[in-house]
């Protein structure tokens, strides 16, 4: 009478664990070797020898694929790959280069990067925003990070009614993509249309809802620490907003690692979820995040996004940028005040990706995706045409030899490394 397969699978041979008899036994049972990274320090756990070969015991959860250990459990399991869609999507976008990642905890998948609209209003016009996220959308962009304060240029809150607008534009938008929104900056000319009190907060969200033109916020960052507010008015004013469904999950943005602590220490203390992510400006020019808060959000289980991932447009290029005369962001602002002091390494670094072939801009992100902790960064353009050369990063992979070139350029703070070995001799 045939067996089962769960009996089939129980009476396969072990892997052999020594001695010539039983090697010639589990001989006859072995499969075409594969090649696996990193098992080979895994022998006798997942069933793997030195030569990470895959034996019959193993097959069935391996399936000859990459795979990592899991500490604690009997045999190892596949290694996940970033979900590449293809085909067209509901706006008849192409989605080839729809990477999609977990989100932290959250169970929501992300793009590799997010769309940032700091530039929308001012510097950039609503026909070419409207392209932005059209073609951010299309290529598997699908979160939208903005602020209540954003659009300063025309007025405080005119970016969220143009993504308002947008969003109205299409029947599936608002359910295709993770709208990111933040409170806490002024916005207004009042005593308290500022700052985390629960009064702030409410209003802010309500005032975010309208301007959005829809009945939730997937993510509400909170835009910097208040250090006037206690944790228990702020997520008292939030928990009320996810009671009412106008929030689904809480961020925060500039916070320190002591912050990220406190403020997940208070909300379990009242038996919530607490921050689901922290934004820091991170890049390599600016990788002091690597000392306290990547290690913070890393051990809370806090997703990270990446602000100011070009550091302001000073490393895409500005350099070249200038001398060609078609340089804008990167001739102003941060770029400016950071070149005065960063200009030879600034120098090296364009000289460099002259001769890997690459843009600047495409060695920056492709750096930081190459980081541990799963970053999204959350890029800024100007024009359509910038989403398509972001998205070149995503096609990147820096050599061991590369990355350690770029560490010699832009070394980390101290030792490198989180606090406080960085400093620690």
């Amino acid at each position: 009478m045939p067996r089962s397969d769960a009996e089939a699978r129980r009476t396969l041979p072990l892997p052999p664990q020594g001695g010539t008899a039983r090697r010639r036994r589990a001989a006859a049972t072995r499969v075409p070797p594969a090649r696996v990274r990193g098992c080979s320090v895994h022998a006798g756990r997942c069933g793997l020898r030195g030569t990470a070969r895959h034996w019959r015991t193993d097959i069935d959860r391996h399936r000859g694929r990459p795979h990592e250990h899991v500490q604690g459990r009997r045999a190892c399991r596949p290694r996940r790959r970033p979900v590449l869609a293809t085909g067209p999507g509901r706006d008849g976008g192409d989605r080839r280069v729809n990477r999609q990642i977990p989100f932290g905890r959250t169970g929501l998948r992300v793009g590799r990067l997010a769309v940032g609209t700091v530039n929308f209003g001012g510097r950039t016009d609503e026909p070419e925003a409207r392209r932005i996220l059209d073609s951010a959308l299309a290529h598997g962009m699908n979160m939208i990070d903005t602020a209540d304060m954003y659009g300063w240029r025309v007025h405080r809150g005119y970016t969220e009614e143009l993504i308002g607008r947008w969003l109205a534009g299409s029947p599936h938008r608002r359910d295709d993509v993770i709208v990111a929104t933040k409170v806490g900056e002024r916005t207004g000319d009042g005593p308290n249309d500022r700052g985390l009190s629960a009064h702030h907060i409410v209003q802010g969200c309500e005032a975010s809802l309208r301007r959005l033109g829809t009945d939730r916020i997937d993510l509400y960052q909170m835009h910097l620490y208040d250090p006037d507010v206690c944790w228990d008015v702020v997520w008292q004013a939030m928990d009320q907003l996810i009671t009412q469904g106008k929030v689904r999950y809480v961020g925060s943005s500039n916070f320190a690692g002591w912050n990220i602590a406190d403020a997940q220490h208070a909300a379990r203390g009242r038996g919530m979820v607490g921050l689901v992510s922290e934004q820091c400006a991170y890049n390599l020019l600016t990788r002091e995040p690597e000392l306290e808060i990547l290690p913070a959000a890393q051990a809370h289980g806090l997703a990270t996004l990446v602000w100011a991932p070009l550091h302001g447009g000073l490393l895409s290029g500005a350099l070249r940028k200038a001398r060609e005369g078609t340089g804008a962001k990167s001739a102003q602002g941060r770029a400016v005040s950071a070149l005065s002091v960063n200009r030879p390494a600034v120098e090296r670094y364009e000289q460099f990706c002259a001769e890997l072939g690459r843009d600047p801009a495409e060695v920056g992100l492709a750096w930081l995706l190459s980081r541990p902790g799963a970053l999204v960064p959350v890029i800024g353009p100007r024009t359509a045409g910038q989403v398509e050369g972001a998205l070149q990063a995503l096609e990147t992979e820096l050599s061991p030899g590369e990355l350690l070139e770029l560490e010699k350029i832009f070394p980390p703070v101290g030792h490198g490394g989180p606090a406080p070995r960085a400093w620690i001799d």
